[in-house]
């Protein structure tokens, strides 16, 4: 099993998975993003043996809300069409033999998901309401992606679906 944490939450894939965390990319940190304001980038990239690329961007509001309900959808796309231009660059110009490797399987990939894991709280409250309905955040991801992955999914640790990984 390979752990990434993200946020404090432990995802966990299959060892035949390829996994990074792509914000954390040397290339994404010291080059790419530094090319104009407001470059952003999924959590994780990952690519499994069945030739699917996924695209994996994390967001817990367990403890304080950090972007607008309304915002979040917008985020999210911004940040897997800022990843998508850099795969390429660092396929080609990375000085991390690992991150070229990714950006290459990434590439090859035949089928690009995306996902939002979102985490809310479980009760609501006026201190922390669960705000964001997830049916519609995957319906605006929809309509935004849809040249890249048409039915993205929404998901939580307690409603993962058919994900071939694990979140604690």
């Amino acid at each position: 099993m390979q752990r990434l944490n993200v946020d404090g939450l432990d995802f966990d894939f299959l060892d035949d998975w390829q996994v990074g965390k792509f914000d954390e990319w040397v290339f994404y940190r010291n080059q790419f993003s530094r090319m104009r304001n407001g470059i952003k980038s999924i959590d994780l990239l990952v690519v499994c043996p069945a030739q699917t690329s996924w695209f994996i961007e994390v967001k817990d509001y367990r403890d304080h809300q950090r972007t607008k309900p309304t915002d979040l959808a917008d985020e999210v796309a911004q940040k897997v069409f800022d990843t998508l231009a850099a795969l390429l660059p660092a396929k080609l110009h990375s000085t991390e033999a690992e991150e070229q490797a990714l950006a290459q399987v990434a590439l090859e990939a035949s089928r690009i998901r995306v996902v939002l894991h979102l985490e809310q709280p479980a009760k609501h409250s006026k201190l922390r309401p669960r705000a964001i309905n997830p049916a519609d955040v995957k319906q605006k991801l929809s309509k935004l992606l849809k040249p890249i992955d048409a039915h993205p999914i929404v998901s939580e640790k307690a409603r993962m679906g058919s994900l071939q990984w694990d979140v604690t």
